[in-house]
């Protein structure tokens, strides 16, 4: 059983849009600006370089000295937070709501394709520097999607309440959730690297946000990951020109209105507001509305004039939160932002932005799909071999896997095509006979043509479920292994902590990610752990 790879595209697990994307079909080659090759970022470099504006860097550099300054940070995060102050300097970026304890396991994969195509472009470009952001989603207000994570099947849920951005969210309260996750893996010595780990992320730091950027220093801080927190009035500022736009004019709304009908054969992954923009304050994150000539602020009796609200931007922007729409306009006009990475579902809603992009006269970046993984042990992977299993086998449904694995296994033809091939002629020579009488025996041919046809349809099927019971043992063994890697019939890395993995492989887990991982290349990786 060969461990490398199946192409996304033949994995079954990515949405026709996202297939079409990465096959470059052209009726939706005007949704992107260059595709994801190497070669392809020369221009994109020259490109950003004469479109960004370098008065940002000197505010970037000192937000993320300020926000690095209470922790330990690698010589080479601070080299390149250094770097980002020179005009030679570009970033690769992914994104990341704050999940607890990092949530699913691709968490690791959208980071470290980061970080691994900033070493692949400074070896192609070796003039410029290229810097790895990893942009905490501090200001999303959608708690529930982020307040557990699963462990081995288990899921461990942080029963409290939050209303407001989940960055600024109290950590109090974890330490009891944290007593329950560490008796269940465990006092091994990778074990007690984890709970270490918990514990100086969550139980000593203020806020998510703060314990998200621990996590995420103490994982990839060595390789040099920035971890940027864009909850900040001085990084707002600079953005308050395309604030006061959409507040005034609305355009984002029309643009990728527009943009969405393009895709209307597609699933569409977001749908714009009128003001892609929210009010926020600790405990609170809402739309903001404008009716009648009052800028509103939902669910709330907070309302605004015109002039007011301007008033406020001006000097108060830390009050103002992109939405889906907004936030990756504000995050390529502070960073100087090569190529944004990203799952599925988030490539999805950036092709519907390149118009509204161009309208604002930001360059709109590479699109990259992060690398996806299947982490499978030796045992594992002899279980398959035994099987007689493929990773075609293994990524296909349970119910077609099994189906097709009950016909290979079996003795004689399940199937009953020779049969319905030979039924069908027959009632080719009836159609024949009938066309020579009454037209109304006609009717009656074809009405015993679908009932004959049918019994041998059900009895295929009976056959089928009859040579099911006499595998059983064999389609239980397969089911299992698929269970095992394909938890609860999806992927493993939108299910299982990295922490599951830890505690077997320890510290050499992420260096064996990084080592096998290629971000520019199309393929769903499957990594044999020992």
């Amino acid at each position: 059983m060969p461990t490398d790879c199946i192409s996304y595209q033949n994995s079954g697990y990515f949405s026709s849009l996202i297939n079409d994307y990465l096959n470059k079909n052209n009726n939706i080659d005007s949704l992107y600006h260059r595709f994801p090759k190497l070669e392809n970022f020369e221009s994109q470099i020259l490109e950003k370089q004469n479109n960004y504006d370098d008065t940002i860097r000197p505010t970037l550099v000192s937000t993320l000295q300020k926000q690095y300054s209470a922790i330990s940070t690698s010589v080479l995060t601070k080299q390149n937070i250094e770097a980002l102050a020179l005009s030679n300097t570009f970033t690769v970026t992914t994104g990341h709501q704050l999940n607890l304890f990092s949530g699913p396991l691709y968490f690791l994969y959208k980071i470290i394709s980061t970080i691994n195509l900033t070493t692949e472009l400074k070896a192609k470009y070796p003039s410029y520097s290229f810097v790895p952001i990893y942009w905490m989603a501090t200001e999303d207000h959608d708690f529930e999607e982020i307040n557990y994570f699963n462990f081995k099947g288990k899921k461990f849920r942080w029963n409290t309440q939050s209303t407001g951005p989940v960055g600024r969210l109290t950590t109090k309260g974890l330490e009891d959730f944290f007593e329950v996750y560490a008796l269940e893996i465990g006092s091994s010595t990778n074990a007690e690297t984890i709970k270490k780990l918990f514990k100086e992320s969550y139980l000593k730091h203020d806020n998510l946000a703060d314990a998200t950027r621990h996590l995420a220093n103490a994982l990839f801080g060595v390789s040099g990951l920035v971890i940027l927190d864009a909850d900040n009035s001085d990084l707002k500022r600079t953005f308050i020109p395309f604030a006061k736009e959409e507040l005034l004019h609305q355009s984002s709304h029309n643009l990728v209105l527009e943009t969405a009908e393009k895709l209307k054969d597609y699933t569409i992954q977001v749908n714009p507001r009128e003001i892609n923009l929210f009010y926020i304050e600790d405990k609170l994150r809402e739309r903001i509305i404008l009716e009648n000539g009052k800028y509103k602020v939902n669910h709330t009796k907070i309302e605004f004039s015109e002039s007011e609200i301007l008033a406020l931007l001006k000097n108060h922007p830390e009050k103002f939160s992109p939405n889906v729409i907004m936030r990756p306009l504000y995050q390529e006009v502070i960073l100087p932002n090569l190529c944004y990475i990203g799952g599925g579902g988030e490539i999805a809603y950036w092709l519907e932005l390149k118009s509204f992009f161009a309208a604002a006269k930001v360059t709109f970046p590479i699109l990259l799909l992060r690398n996806s993984v299947v982490l499978t042990t030796e045992k594992q992977a002899k279980k398959a071999d035994k099987l007689g299993l493929s990773w075609k086998d293994l990524f296909s449904k349970q119910a077609e896997l099994l189906n097709n694995k009950t016909r290979q296994l079996s003795e004689f033809p399940i199937d009953l095509l020779a049969m319905k091939e030979q039924l069908r002629k027959q009632f080719e020579s009836l159609y024949e006979i009938a066309n020579h009488t009454d037209k109304a025996f006609i009717g009656a041919v074809k009405a015993q043509e679908v009932k004959q046809t049918k019994g041998l349809e059900n009895l295929e099927k009976r056959l089928l479920k009859a040579q099911k019971r006499k595998l059983s043992d064999v389609l239980q063994r397969i089911t299992d292994l698929q269970n095992d890697l394909f938890p609860n019939e999806s992927l493993q890395e939108r299910q299982a902590n990295f922490s599951e993995f830890y505690l077997e492989n320890g510290e050499d887990l992420i260096p064996m990610i990084f080592s096998q991982l290629r971000p520019l290349e199309q393929n769903f990786d499957i990594i044999l752990l020992p």
